[in-house]
């Protein structure tokens, strides 16, 4: 009988195919005692769990689309530093030995001492935390069994339809690399890890679909629409060939917006708009130019300061940098400066002060620089001398006040004089601008504009500090929302602001990728958006076949209206018009 489900729209298109139940929970866990001759054996097969856990989850943080929020990154990371620490490695060695018992016992002894250590935590942060020793001593549990979900016997996960609970972003990673054709999971949102990984892996995904394990059984023929957020189960012939269809269409939507690369975005009454990309990896300006970017509009440098004991230096900074502009061949780079957060740390800073209770709302982002001159001075450099290798732009991550920017604007003018007396070449106009992400930035827009060269509006961190809702935690994220009237408004305060001093403003957040906004963004004035390479072509799309007096004049609606519910009706209606 045919059945249809409704959950959460994540990754986009349509997927046809059988449905894969991954059992996520904790088995009946054997207890056996363990010979002493052979406890040695046991803590060797422990201990092989523990290393193939973090050679896979090494591995898999290699391979997550650079431009996949740092947030995921920063989950794996505090999934590896988990594997690796006494918690897991040593603690349940001690435990074997001690009630000579099987590795999975000990595991499973150690899990639940952990999870109610932190479920006792007064801080919701920190409690939150027991989910993340639940993945680690799952991964761990499935290597002692040697029955990893990730993987499956065989290939019977490839073409197949993902159904679990939750998935660690670790797990839909490889799910993916093993041609999963879509994820489905119970938990999560619009915003949740699972659902920020699918957009960026480019995999169909419903999320939020809860109990949907007592409706679809193995083998089903599932028929997944990323777009409507709904699942068919057993579709009939006439639902499937409506389905098969669509896979059809999207193929060939695919045809005509390849067509476009290489076109100007103009909108139909002769506006030029400005397409970058962002990027992070020189690998990835590969792909950056074969989708016609007009260069890079947020080229991240948190990779290089990630994963290490020490700070990247001038020249290894330098090397990177210049190899990304040299790639892009005369077309504009925009560096930004490092953003690393306390929740988003290396192990420079690994007794600098622990873990804060709101990672948010810490040492992140220009003022972290700020503390650590060594830091600042190194990156600055490195920007500067590679300004004379090509078209160069320095961006200022997390600026909240005037003071900070002239601190920093005073470095640059301390670096420049360096170069100056030790003879090494620069760009002296090189253009410096700032990144606006918080509400005091767009509402000193204005001051800003006035002393930059550029502003370029992050809208995933504007409109999480606007609304003070982490789009991540699943209590709150349904009320974060990029067309709220608060958050529209500080966006037209902070064009508004460039326009009046004459100073360019971009977008790089992920509101600048989602074409269903462009239309509305042009209206508010933006002319310059940067976003993952794989959506630029669906922008300039909607770019060429839009009017701006008619984008403006629902864009002034917008800004007037009282709720979101009011915007997305309104957005609705322009992306309607033909």
């Amino acid at each position: 009988m045919t059945l249809a489900l409704n959950g959460v729209g994540a990754g986009k298109g349509v997927a046809i195919g059988k449905a894969r139940i991954l059992r996520r929970g904790y088995f009946d866990i054997s207890h056996y005692s363990v010979p002493a001759h052979f406890l040695a054996d046991e803590i060797a097969r422990y201990r092989a769990a523990t290393a193939a856990v973090k050679r896979r989850l090494e591995s898999t943080r290699r391979q997550i689309p650079r431009d996949t929020p740092l947030d995921i990154f920063a989950l794996v990371d505090v999934h590896l530093m988990m594997a690796d620490d006494s918690a897991f490695v040593h603690d349940p060695v001690r435990l074997i030995e001690q009630h000579r018992c099987n590795a999975e016992w000990a595991l499973q002894m150690q899990r639940e001492t952990l999870v109610q250590a932190f479920h006792a935590m007064e801080d919701p942060y920190l409690r939150a935390r027991a989910d993340d020793v639940e993945h680690v001593a799952r991964r761990i549990l499935y290597e002692l069994l040697n029955d990893r979900p990730e993987t499956g016997p065989g290939d019977q996960l490839r073409d197949g339809v993902v159904l679990a609970e939750d998935l660690a972003p670790a797990d839909a990673v490889l799910l993916q690399q093993h041609g999963v054709r879509a994820l489905i999971t119970e938990a999560g949102g619009a915003t949740s890890h699972t659902a920020i990984l699918a957009r960026s892996l480019g995999v169909p995904t419903i999320v939020g679909l809860r109990h949907a394990v007592h409706y679809i059984r193995h083998d089903d023929v599932l028929i997944v629409d990323g777009e409507q957020g709904l699942v068919v189960v057993d579709p009939d012939a006439r639902t499937l060939r409506h389905y098969q269809r669509r896979q059809l269409q999207e193929r060939r939507v695919r045809a005509v917006l390849a067509k476009l690369t290489g076109k100007p975005a103009v909108t139909r009454d002769g506006v030029t708009v400005t397409l970058r990309a962002n990027a992070e990896l020189p690998e990835e300006l590969q792909t950056a130019r074969q989708s016609g970017a007009d260069g890079i509009g947020l080229y991240r440098t948190e990779f290089l300061f990630l994963d290490r004991d020490d700070l990247p230096g001038e020249e290894e900074q330098f090397e990177v940098y210049l190899r990304v502009v040299r790639a892009m061949a005369g077309t504009p780079v925009t560096i930004r400066s490092v953003d690393l957060g306390a929740d988003k740390e290396y192990a420079h800073y690994a007794a600098d002060g622990g873990a804060r209770t709101n990672p948010a709302l810490g040492l992140r982002g220009i003022r972290r620089c700020l503390k650590d001159p060594a830091m600042l001075r190194a990156q600055l450099r490195a920007i500067l001398r590679v300004s004379a290798h090509g078209p160069v732009q320095l961006c200022i991550p997390m600026l909240t006040g005037v003071d900070e920017l002239l601190q920093v604007l005073v470095w640059v003018e301390r670096m420049k004089q360096e170069l100056d007396a030790a003879g090494l070449p620069f760009d002296r106009g090189l253009p410096v601008g700032a990144m606006i992400e918080v509400p005091a930035a767009a509402l000193l827009a204005d001051s800003f504009a006035s002393r930059l060269d550029f502003l370029s509006i992050g809208t995933n961190d504007l409109v999480q500090y606007t609304l003070a809702a982490d789009r991540l935690d699943e209590d709150v994220s349904y009320l974060y929302d990029p067309l709220h009237p608060a958050v529209l408004r500080l966006i037209d305060l902070t064009v508004q602001a460039g326009a009046r001093q004459g100073v360019p403003v971009a977008m790089c957040g992920e509101m600048a990728a989602d074409p269903r906004r462009t239309r509305l963004l042009l209206g508010l004035g933006l002319r310059e958006f940067s976003m993952h390479p794989a959506m630029l072509l669906e922008v300039k799309q909607v770019v060429r076949r839009s009017e701006l007096d008619i984008a403006r004049r629902y864009a002034r609606a917008a800004l007037d209206a009282a709720d979101v519910g009011e915007v997305a009706e309104l957005v609705e209606r322009l992306n309607g018009l033909p």
